[in-house]
Order: structure tokens, then sequence, then C-alpha cells
């Protein structure tokens, strides 16, 4: 059901520094912030030949990332996506076996402005999974 490693999701503290260590001292092609107020998050995107890394910084008072830093001060990774075909028939196998879906259950637009889901962690071994149509 799932296919490609779509990207790694790493919580900052400071984006501009985080952006600029990728950039400049490990040398890779780094995007420009983007607001994804839906999710409460700026996100920038860090180009890699085989996946990309997400790096995440709250974005308002009420962003999710604002906790997990709270618990993790440096950063830390977040989640994982794994892209899949159809969002909907993975939402509804995932659920059938018993997945928790995080929010309504319904997709929301992701940053890369196709449909995205969240799983529970507790059901992937303390691990947050994105799901993402391709």
């Amino acid at each position: 059901m799932i296919g490609r490693l779509n990207h790694v999701a790493i919580a900052v503290p400071d984006l501009e520094a985080a952006s600029a260590q990728y950039a400049d001292t490990l040398g890779a092609k780094v995007g420009t912030p983007q607001d994804e107020p839906d999710h409460g998050v700026t996100v920038v995107f860090i180009e890699l030949p085989n996946t990309k890394i997400e790096l995440l910084y709250p974005l308002g008072e009420a962003s999710p990332i604002q906790g997990f830093l709270d618990k993790n001060p440096s950063g830390g990774i977040h989640h994982i996506c794994y892209e899949v075909e159809d969002i909907l028939a993975a939402r509804d196998r995932l659920k059938a076996q018993g997945a928790r879906v995080l929010g309504s259950g319904e997709p929301k637009i992701g940053a890369h402005g196709k449909p995205v889901l969240f799983l529970h962690p507790k059901d992937f071994n303390g691990t947050l999974i994105e799901l993402e149509q391709v």
C-alpha cells in the first residue's frame, strides 16, 4: 500500500539557523520558507537525490510543533511521510485494521498541494506517520 518515502520531517527551534546548516555545512539544496496556516507550521524543504527533509517551525500560538519543541527544545524528528496512490482507500484499509487517523479523518491539503493524513504514533511504534497522495 505505501510507496516511496516522501520526506522525513524535523522540528527545529530556529528555522533560519537550521536552513543555513543544511545549506552551508552540508551543501544541500534548501528551499524557501513556506507558511502552512492549516497545519500551524512554516516549512522549508531540503532536496536530496532520493527524498526530502522537511524542516518544521511553529506558525502561530496553536502550532502542534510548539508542543513538540517544548518537550524537545533542541528539536528532532517529528514524522515520516510515505506516498500512497489513493489516500481514501489507504485510510479505509488502515482504519479497518485498527489504526487511528488523527483529526477528522478527512485529508487536508499538505505543503506539496496534495491530500495528506496523519496516523497516530502509538499505532506505529511511536512514530507519527504522514500519508501523502501522489
